[in-house]
């Protein structure tokens, strides 16, 4: 009886003690790790909205890029980080959508292993080729790819799982065409592949080649994936302007924490989120880069993801894509 009594005594000061310390967060810097290289679009929105959170939480937020198997090392990182909301994560619609149904050993479970926080940013792809190719418009894509005897028209990404992968394949599908995809570690390897002449198109998140685009000296845009047209290249139609087929594609990126983080904790990191997606130095930020501030969060962001789910499942098993 009285070691029954000591033991509830002792898990009733362990909660009280971890609600108490739960209550006090943050007390010291928050990891956020980002798992792609850097200076692609996961790292940009990564870095803008961590330093933007870090007056709302009074702590800073230092990003950690562990890149590797299209995101899944990092995620990986994040589900078995101890759920203290000191370790979080800038998942995409790769990591949480695509991966399980592409790589046969997932490192998670990304309904399951993680807690949504807040939807950062969504931006429409684009599809980019050398500023001296031949490739005028996105109906000579086609009729070069259908006409290519022996060589397939090579495309890179940001690697196998991407929005921009999946984008490729969807494109294949609503065109009728074949394509050969190369994978790159990032925007950072791909770009210069496709300047240097190694891959005939590139497709990449808008934010990381709106740069190059906007130079025009390199590279140049054919479209963009989105419904409507970006505000930050407008006289760049989308794909199915172009008429060679429907497509509304739009890559995301999201914050995540690892499952069984305590509610006050996630509720401080969503209302930083929130607020820090409302100041005007990161819209601005991001109208620049082409992408749009998210606004989902928690259970919205879960449901979210729930249909991308259904939506990329789907392609991946029609189109039999696999990450080998």
């Amino acid at each position: 009886m009285r070691f029954t009594l000591l033991a509830a005594a002792c898990a009733i000061a362990t909660f009280v003690a971890g609600t108490a310390h739960a209550a006090d967060y943050p007390e010291r810097p928050v990891t956020l790790i980002v798992p792609y290289p850097a200076g692609g679009t996961t790292d940009i929105a990564a870095r803008t909205v961590a330093q933007a959170m870090a007056p709302f939480l009074g702590q800073p937020l230092v990003v950690d890029n562990r890149a590797g198997a299209g995101g899944n090392i990092g995620m990986g990182m994040v589900k078995r980080a101890q759920p203290d909301g000191y370790t979080i994560g800038m998942g995409t619609i790769g990591t949480q959508t695509i991966n399980e149904f592409i790589y046969k050993d997932m490192p998670y479970d990304a309904e399951k292993d993680f807690t949504p926080l807040a939807l950062v940013l969504t931006t429409p792809n684009v599809i980019v080729v050398r500023a001296d190719s031949q490739l005028k418009s996105m109906q000579d894509l086609v009729a070069y790819a259908k006409g290519s005897k022996g060589k397939p028209m090579t495309y890179g990404s940001p690697g196998i799982g991407s929005s921009v992968h999946l984008t490729g394949a969807y494109l294949e599908h609503i065109a009728g065409i074949e394509m050969l995809h190369v994978p790159f570690r990032g925007v950072a390897a791909s770009m210069p592949a496709l300047i240097g002449g190694q891959i005939d198109v590139l497709l990449d998140n808008l934010p990381s080649t709106l740069g190059q685009l906007k130079d025009g000296t390199r590279v140049r845009a054919l479209a963009v994936t989105s419904a409507e047209r970006s505000p930050s290249l407008p006289d760049v139609p989308t794909v199915t302007e172009s008429g060679i087929g429907k497509m509304d594609v739009t890559a995301w990126f999201a914050l995540y924490a690892p499952a069984g983080i305590p509610g006050n904790v996630r509720d401080k990191l969503i209302t930083a989120a929130q607020q820090a997606l409302r100041t005007d130095a990161v819209r601005e930020q991001f109208k620049a880069l082409g992408a749009v501030p998210g606004n989902a969060t928690g259970r919205e962001l879960a449901r979210f993801e729930e249909q991308e789910r259904q939506r990329w499942g789907d392609l991946v098993k029609t189109r039999n894509i696999t990450a080998n």
